[in-house]
């Protein structure tokens, strides 16, 4: 089937203008559809027991404190913790039927008789089945109101006074006033969780999470659209197949091309200066795998390293030093920094080296940038821990400080500076491919590769859209936007073009071929990875009709992870059929475990937890920690690794990959047994518990220091430690091959005439 770069192009923008259109139409349905904030919650008698402005300070203070990073709220943030939605309705439910079994039998729940207890539990479920909010207020039960106090009272205790056991230090919440508005905070979102939304007969929630004493328990929806998108599964790895068996898209060869060696290239100023974005990369790295170690240990000793509760000869409490929220926050940051320092180093090196062009002064903007971003990357990982610890006043916290959302944990002030360093990347890089740009069609790989950087930067501004008194419904609402969107959408569009424009570099692919290929790729990307955002709107508040949606996209998002698969199989055919004289072996080598893993992570596992009715149940469990872990190192990381290999090998003399091969496997096998060893098994238990005793009870304490799921968590160790061998060989080797840098060949480079000609030519 003959289709031209043209047609792909045009229904690429109709893609992306259907996106657009649905996207923007959900925004605003999150506006209007959000649960309520009540201004006030009132008793049986009428008094005030909190308002909507004690509701936004609670945000407020989860916000600011890190408790996103240390557990989850409507089942989004971290795992070390409790989920504070499900929590605060277990505790609710307890209290409730404690009031009522002294009210009504004048003794303990648990000593009831069998039938009394049941009298109990429906009077509960009757009080949060009647929980519709009246002209802005709130009424509760009396059991209701005891509940409420008995919450604040547990939250004070762990979240201000802290727990050692819990993982939890003195002050986490400055003050015993903001606790207790943090749990009004967790209590509202309890409360639209049970609570039905006008006019359905489910809650704000969907009736999520799992919890059957409050009669929460899956819809129908949920299982019809399982069973749905089951059949578009298969039917959509059936089109996927075939689209990529009936389309001609030519697959890179070393066969009859004349592969250019690195040590017979120029290196361009720009490209000598684009190189030390690979080292500041590799200590980001680094520091991110360590803190993961010391992440994955927290779950075995809540208080102490290894035994040790205080720094050795500091006197310092190891849990007041470096809490796991504030390691769980700088390790997340740090991964986003490491993968987009490379990316960005990698599409600054790049253009010269198809164009053979210099822009004036080009080297030194591209250290300006490298400069601002490591103050950027300093700013903002120091103004998190200052934040955290109450040195900014008023609204400086969430500017200059830690604004404690799951992915966007830095100030706005940061966020800004990497919104303005994205838009200089694409400046910079329209520069170096200006004779490109100017020569070819606005669907030519040039103006994809800006189109790709340009989408990154177009969809982070969706995380300027919310304050901290933002709805936490509309918050996740934009926050996925930011999340999801970049990677199955401006993520896998920039993999394909960079990768694409890689391949042209070697000369194993032809320049229409390539932009045909990430025309394609694009396509489908955009058609499904963008609204496939949808499956995660359907716990947090947001309308029912995200469900359906959701699961249509989710499942058709296999198709472009198909393609992406079969490529790193034929690139690896390519790579085997090379020889040894191929000197680009190394990075074709990341490239292909990209896309393995890729399809293993995001294909796979995302779609195994992206069903409905397993998403249900599994929503915020160590599942989601293998699918996030094997989709974000072992896609996006070992793409950037590989860019940066290429990278090292085009500026370095004397090479050697010895090195690299190790770290290569190293990180390979570690992944995978952490991934399949330790974390997926706990995953797995976890679901089975939020089956059979409920979703609380899977994110428990309780849960977490069984001696199987203790055993599972040590068994981790082994493939941890495997990826900080290969990190720390990776910054090794990096630094020792920094001492064998190749020498600028033409300061004053002009544009190389032929070399574009070459590149501009037809198949």
């Amino acid at each position: 089937m003959r289709v031209t770069r043209r047609t792909l192009a045009k229904a690429l923008v109709v893609a992306f203008v259907v996106n657009l259109v649905v996207m923007g139409a959900g925004a605003a349905l999150a506006y209007e559809e959000a649960p309520p904030i009540p201004d006030r919650i009132v008793g049986p008698d009428g008094e005030t027991l909190a308002t909507g402005d004690d509701v936004q300070a609670g945000k407020a203070a989860f916000q600011r404190d890190g408790l996103m990073n240390h557990g989850s709220i409507l089942g989004n943030g971290a795992y070390y913790g409790p989920d504070y939605t499900a929590d605060a309705l277990d505790l609710k439910t307890e209290a409730m039927r404690e009031y009522y079994a002294e009210e009504r039998y004048g003794d303990a729940y648990d000593d009831l008789p069998a039938e009394e207890r049941a009298a109990v539990d429906s009077l509960v479920k009757s009080d949060l089945d009647d929980g519709s909010p009246g002209d802005g207020v709130i009424e509760y039960s009396a059991a209701e109101a005891y509940a409420h106090e008995q919450v604040r009272q547990e939250y004070v205790e762990r979240y201000h006074e802290g727990s050692n056991a819990r993982g939890v230090p003195v002050d986490m919440i400055d003050s015993e006033e903001d606790a207790r508005r943090f749990a009004d905070f967790a209590m509202w979102t309890a409360w639209f969780s049970h609570t039905d939304r006008p006019g359905a007969d489910h809650s704000f929630t969907n009736d999520w999470p799992p919890a059957p004493a409050a009669g929460n328990t899956p819809g129908a929806s949920a299982m019809t659209w399982s069973v749905i998108a089951m059949v578009l599964l298969v039917a959509g790895a059936g089109v996927g197949i075939w689209l990529y068996s009936s389309i001609d898209l030519p697959e890179p060869s070393t066969e009859g091309v004349d592969v250019p060696h690195p040590d017979d290239t120029d290196l361009l100023p720009s490209q000598s200066a684009a190189l030390w974005f690979v080292p500041v990369a590799a200590l980001l790295f680094l520091a991110q795998t360590l803190l993961g170690g010391l992440l994955a240990h927290y779950y075995i000793e809540r208080h102490a390293f290894f035994g040790l509760e205080e720094v050795p000869g500091l006197g310092i409490d190891v849990l007041q030093l470096l809490p796991f929220a504030m390691a769980k926050t700088w390790h997340i940051d740090l991964g986003i920094l490491w993968i987009a320092t490379l990316w960005l180093g990698a599409g600054l090196f790049l253009p010269p080296l198809l164009t053979g062009y210099e822009p004036d002064n080009q080297a030194r903007y591209v250290k300006g940038l490298l400069v601002a971003l490591v103050v950027v990357a300093v700013g903002g990982l120091s103004g998190i821990w200052l934040g955290a610890h109450g040195y900014f006043d008023g609204d400086l916290w969430w500017i200059l400080g830690n604004e404690g959302l799951e992915y966007l944990e830095v100030g706005k002030l940061w966020q800004a500076g990497l919104l303005v360093g994205f838009v200089a990347w694409a400046a910079l890089a329209a520069r170096g491919l200006k004779p490109l740009l100017d020569r070819e069609e606005p669907y030519g790989l040039a103006h994809m590769i800006l189109y790709a950087g340009g989408s990154i930067a177009l969809l982070f501004t969706a995380g300027f859209m919310f304050t901290p008194e933002t709805n936490i419904a509309v918050t996740e609402f934009w926050r996925w936007w930011v999340v999801h969107m970049w990677v199955e959408g401006a993520f896998e569009f920039f993999i394909v073009a960079v990768v694409a424009m890689t391949l042209v570099s070697m000369n194993l692919l032809r320049r229409r071929s390539a932009e045909k290929a990430v025309l394609l790729e694009a396509l489908l990307v955009m058609g499904t990875g963008v609204i496939g955002v949808s499956h995660h709107y359907w716990w947090i508040g947001m309308p029912d009709l995200w469900v359906p949606i959701g699961s249509v996209f989710s499942t058709l998002e296999l198709i472009p992870l198909v393609f992406i698969l079969f490529e790193a199989i034929n690139e690896y055919r390519a790579l085997v059929g090379s020889g040894e004289s191929f000197p680009y072996t190394l990075p074709f080598m990341f490239i292909i475990a990209s896309g393995v893993w890729n399809f293993v992570g995001a294909g796979v596992l995302g779609f195994f937890i992206n069903l409905p009715l397993i998403n249900y149940y599994e929503h915020g469990t160590y599942l989601t920690v293998g699918h996030a872990h094997a989709a974000m190192f072992g896609a996006f990381g070992f793409l950037a690794i590989g860019m940066a290999t290429y990278v090292l090998r085009f500026t370095v003399s004397n090479w050697s990959g010895r090195r690299l091969r190790w770290a290569f496997w190293l990180w390979n096998v570690g992944l995978a047994l952490m991934v399949f060893v330790s974390v997926l098994p706990v995953g797995f238990i976890q679901l089975e518990v939020s089956f059979t005793q409920g979703y609380d009870a899977a994110r428990s304490l309780a849960f977490y220091n069984r001696p199987l799921i203790q055993s599972l968590f040590w068994a981790r160790l082994p493939g941890d430690t495997l990826i900080i061998l290969g990190t720390a060989l990776f910054a090794y080797d990096v630094a020792a091959k920094l001492t064998a840098r190749r020498v600028v060949d033409d300061p004053d480079a002009v544009i190389t005439t032929d070399g574009i000609r070459a590149f501009l030519d037809d198949d």
